[in-house]
């Protein structure tokens, strides 16, 4: 019920609606009937038909809210379990992937967003619209392009490039792969060309929002460069690194995005100057159907808790001081972490992240103990772990019912950029500078989040780190950061750790209601399993047998 295909429709709805382009023109002609000389006109001024034909495009944008058979791509790492038994999520969680069994495949559906790109390139021209407003639609084409062969090659690696082809039925196609680099290379040169060729911000016309801008082509570059640098594409070039935290920097130096106040609000505006790009979609409530707690299902509220994050994710946020839970609350150390509270003087992303037991929503506490509300028992879907997502969803501790909300899936945004910096930097040289350029950027996400600021302002941070240190400072702080917005499930990937952190048994609490305070078990929940092949997707069968050219990634038969 919450398909790509549903999202993409919504998407269309909307940034058709944005950009006025329901007009009688197009309602005389049925879209089965829009053959290439119709939608690319020269005698059409106003370019309606070509600009439908571009924000097609935009629908093969990444949308990860419950996008795999109702999960979260997050549900396949250690952060969470979908919380429905048997989910196609768990062919990816469990290691039970082949070229012949897949999940996530985007493949075709990549190529077919590049085929439309290169369409419209390539017949854009003859269409007698604005110089300047062609200048936009070509570069928002060419980053769209670009955008889907980054989404190829950080699942399968290096793939054909195609270039400005525009392959038609009658054409064989056996075209051998690219290698990662000449990919990599590909896409970098793309934004660098694009970049000045886009919308600058801010873009203040409400009928843009949504639109590519010269932010998210530096973006795009920047995390493109990131995964190049990182283990699993380069054993040990550091100039690699020193690239991507210069693409980084570029966004930074922008000087127009920023971290919004509230940590919740950005996920919520259709406008954000923390947000660089998003999925845009019509105001919904699909949300906040798949994931509030079960028990508030009622005439006005549909509630099918579909996502259970797991203890681990849990555990990684620290308190309000920036310290570990390890951190135990004593006589002397009063703020420390209390097992018999354990929800409670928390890091605030943690309870914007993460519904646990008495937490409000809809005029009451969540009730995740055995036999409350949200945790009953018996055939209902319902948490397997003891929480549920909160995340992505507006404050409705004290509302009756949904309204219609605002749920763009956040595709870059510049908390993220901040991390990448860190990261980067931290990586390019064993030197005190960089060191300090990677605090700034973590003190300025946790100051925002409401930590304390502490001795030395260093937000629960510890002084003085190494550079070993503040890489597990940096990942940790990705992981909170960025929870359920597709990054974890690729970080771990590209780290090269996943054969540890997604090969063990991931946990839950069993919580017990008795008085005056609750008692909690942590318990087993489910074990995830990962396989040196993994690192990389199989080439899906059917791709192979329609391309002689193609070769399987290595580890798949």
């Amino acid at each position: 019920m919450y398909t790509k295909q549903l999202y993409k429709i919504f998407a269309v709805l909307m940034v058709l609606s944005l950009v006025q382009l329901g007009c009688k023109k197009f309602e005389q002609i049925p879209v089965e009937g829009r053959t290439e000389d119709i939608v690319f006109d020269e005698k059409d001024v106003n370019g309606f038909f070509a600009e439908q034909a571009l924000t097609n495009i935009y629908t093969y944008l990444p949308n990860g809210f419950n996008r795999i058979d109702n999960a979260f791509l997050c549900t396949a790492t250690d952060d969470g379990i979908s919380s429905q038994y048997s989910s196609n999520i768990e062919i990816l969680s469990k290691g039970l992937q082949s070229p012949t069994l897949t999940v996530d495949d985007v493949f075709a559906e990549n190529y077919e967003g590049i085929k439309k790109a290169n369409i419209f390139l390539s017949k854009v021209d003859v269409v007698p619209v604005l110089a300047i407003t062609k200048q936009y639609w070509k570069a928002e084409a060419r980053f769209l392009r670009a955008m889907f062969y980054f989404e190829l090659i950080k699942r399968y690696g290096g793939v054909p490039l195609i270039g400005d082809k525009v392959f038609v039925l009658s054409d064989k196609i056996d075209m051998p792969r690219n290698t990662y680099a000449e990919c990599v290379q590909y896409i970098v040169a793309e934004c660098d060309a694009i970049s000045g060729l886009l919308r600058k911000e801010p873009v203040t016309a409400s009928s843009e929002t949504g639109r590519i801008t010269q932010g998210a082509a530096l973006a795009l570059k920047a995390r493109t460069l990131l995964y190049a640098a990182s283990p699993l594409n380069n054993p040990n070039d550091v100039t690699k690194w020193a690239a991507a935290a210069a693409a980084a920097k570029t966004v930074i130096d922008l000087g127009y995005y920023a971290l919004n106040n509230s940590f919740v609000a950005a996920f919520n505006n259709r406008s954000d100057k923390e947000v660089i790009l998003a999925f845009q979609q019509a105001k919904n409530q699909n949300l906040e159907r798949a994931n509030s707690p079960v028990g508030y299902f009622t005439d006005l509220i549909d509630a099918n808790g579909l996502t259970s994050p797991t203890q681990e994710l849990v555990d990684a946020f620290p308190m309000k001081t920036g310290k570990p839970i390890t951190d135990l609350k004593t006589p002397a150390n009063p703020t420390g972490y209390d097992p018999a509270k354990p929800y409670e003087n928390r890091d605030a992303r943690f309870e914007a992240t993460i519904f646990y037991n008495g937490q409000p929503w809809f005029g009451r506490g969540v009730q995740t103990y055995d036999g409350g509300l949200d945790r009953p028992g018996g055939s209902l879907i319902q948490t397997r772990t003891g929480y549920y997502l909160r995340k992505f969803l507006p404050d409705l501790s004290t509302a009756n019912t949904y309204g219609a909300i605002d749920h763009n899936f956040i595709i870059f945004r510049y908390a993220e950029i901040l991390l990448d910096y860190a990261e980067a930097i931290n990586e390019s040289g064993d030197v005190l500078a960089n060191r300090t350029e990677a605090y700034k950027q973590l003190t300025a996400l946790r100051k925002r989040a409401g930590i304390t600021a502490g001795t030395g302002s260093l937000y629960g941070l510890t002084a003085n780190m190494t550079q070993a240190q503040m890489r597990d400072a940096i990942r940790l702080e990705r992981r909170i950061e960025l929870a359920f917005e597709e990054h974890r499930f690729w970080d771990v990937r590209r780290w090269k750790t996943a054969e540890v952190e997604f090969n063990k048994m991931l946990h839950g609490v069993r919580i017990t209601n008795t008085s005056p305070l609750p008692t909690y078990n942590y318990v087993n929940a489910t074990n995830i399993v990962f396989k040196a092949p993994m690192y990389l997707y199989p080439i899906p069968y059917s791709e192979l047998q329609n391309n002689k050219a193609l070769t399987q990634n290595p580890g798949w038969k």
